[in-house]
């Protein structure tokens, strides 16, 4: 596995783009750095929850530390609601923390709402929060996994239409419980769910068919984005638009929708696929990311670079962060996923994302038994404009890239110099799948634009249900830089009518 790794990283290596510096800041000493949760508090204070209990907070300002709250399960996110109180997701609960008395440390720790199940099962993670501008909160529940049994005494009621709730306590027999339930499976409420929890406290089922959905966020129109991670039920790891009643495609989370009765196990792929709501964007396993986690909003007007209203993502496995560039078709949202800034500067395990009112992007690390790392690093942008993919839409018969500076006209109006092709993933319950329907697209035309700025690649045809790979490396500026990302991927939903 890790020689794997290690020549996919050989593969897909992307150069730091210019104009950004990245430094490591020293976490709290005797604390181990593993971070789940970031968030900056309107004061400049930024909150830190650490994986095995901890909360402290982190002021910028003088580089000091302070314990802020401890004995948390796994705290896994963190909304700062003010400077002296925290929302944050553990694997029990969503909890109110609260410094009452204003000296910088928690007196008060209030359970917001716990209105799901816990089998006990070590793959039941909690995700989130985060909070939309109504003052919602939405989390995300991990399914548990047949690698492991759950307790004789699980929270919430137990459903399985495959095995009985003896076979999977305590000494459990492993070898029946891989047999009889799916790799994941879903045995107490809401697991495999996108939760919704109101200002009041009160949760609502949101979204089913999410399988390990680490990372949660908002984009600039204010809808919500989730990503899942490779596995059963998912040929390679997505970022779902999450909408309200929609199923994702993992089958165990249904028993738990209102007026169910079906066995998933025992619906046809046709019909699964037929609910599904396909994924506004997919990381090609190996390509562009292996463990997908936090999707942030660049609000920062353009403070960090020239993205602003992007969403960038962080990936645990690879030493990478990702740009999400959305584009919405017929009311669809999908879009491009381009490598933004990888190496070893930058290392694995970027879990979780928050900017500072400055504009800086500090990114938490973990591993949790993962190929990750740990601690604590902050980006920073000098101004400098690297040669890059801006955006990208498709257009009726093909796509329109705008890069941040002008193109050379050379090598932009080149076909050869662009090489791309299109697959698709299967859609089944086995862990993964192969690129299937790999093909090379040549293009029939390219214009550019009269700024330089843009260019058109016209196909005389574009297929629905694809992923459109591009490698650009030959496409150079007119001042003759390369590409800082010349591999992205566009994941084509629907054609433009």
């Amino acid at each position: 596995m890790k020689y794997l790794l290690l020549l996919i990283g050989l593969l897909i290596s992307v150069q730091l783009s210019a104009g950004y510096k990245i430094e490591r800041i020293d976490t709290p000493k005797g604390v181990d750095a593993q971070i789940g949760g970031l968030a900056f508090m309107p004061d400049g204070r930024l909150a830190v929850s650490f994986n095995y209990g901890k909360i402290f907070t982190y002021n910028p300002k003088n580089n000091e530390w302070k314990l802020f709250a401890e004995g948390l399960h796994l705290p896994l996110g963190i909304v700062a609601i003010n400077n002296h109180e925290l929302m944050v997701m553990q694997r029990p609960e969503l909890t109110r923390i609260i410094d009452s008395d204003k000296d910088g440390k928690a007196d008060t720790y209030l359970k917001f709402n716990d209105a799901f199940g816990l089998s006990g099962n070590y793959h039941e993670f909690g995700f989130g929060p985060v909070r939309d501008a109504k003052g919602n909160f939405y989390i995300g529940l991990n399914v548990a996994s047949n690698n492991g049994g759950i307790l004789a005494e699980p929270r919430g009621k137990f459903l399985s239409y495959d095995i009985e709730k003896k076979d999977l306590e305590g000494d459990y027999n492993q070898k029946l419980v891989k047999k009889t339930v799916t790799r994941m499976y879903s045995c107490v409420p809401y697991r495999g769910w996108i939760m919704k929890i109101d200002p009041q406290g009160n949760a609502t089922p949101y979204a089913s068919g999410v399988r390990s959905p680490n990372g949660l966020g908002f984009d600039h129109k204010g809808r919500l984005f989730v990503s899942d991670n490779q596995g059963d039920w998912l040929g390679t790891s997505k970022l779902h638009h999450i909408q309200e009643g929609a199923f994702h495609g993992h089958p165990a989370s249904l028993i738990w929708k209102e007026g169910w009765t079906k066995d998933p196990k025992k619906m046809s792929i046709k019909e699964l696929d037929e609910m599904r709501q396909p994924a506004a964007a997919l990381f090609p396993q190996g390509i562009l990311a292996n463990s997908p986690t936090q999707p942030l909003l660049d609000d920062t007007d353009g403070k960090f670079g020239p993205f602003t209203k992007q969403m960038f993502v962080g990936e645990m496995n690879l030493k990478r962060l990702l740009r999400f560039i959305p584009d919405e078709v017929n009311g669809t949202v999908q879009g491009t996923l381009v490598p933004f800034l990888d190496g070893n500067e930058l290392g694995n395990g970027n879990n979780r994302l928050a900017f500072d009112n400055d504009g800086a992007l500090w990114v938490g690390k973990t591993h949790l038994s993962w190929a990750g790392d740990e601690g604590l690093k902050k980006i920073t942008w000098d101004g400098k404009v690297d040669f890059d993919l801006h955006s990208a839409k498709q257009l009726a018969n093909g796509f329109h890239l705008r890069f941040t500076q002008k193109v050379d006209l050379k090598s932009a109006q080149k076909l050869s110099n662009y090489l791309i092709k299109s697959y698709s993933f299967e859609y089944h319950s086995k862990y993964g799948s192969p690129r299937k329907n790999e093909r090379k697209i040549n293009p029939s035309k390219i214009t550019i634009s009269p700024d330089g700025m843009s260019v058109n690649i016209t196909f005389p045809k574009l297929s629905e249900g694809h992923v459109y790979q591009f490698e650009l490396d030959k496409i150079k500026s007119a001042e003759g830089q390369n590409l800082a990302s010349p591999l992205f991927c566009y994941n084509l939903i629907e054609l433009v009518k």
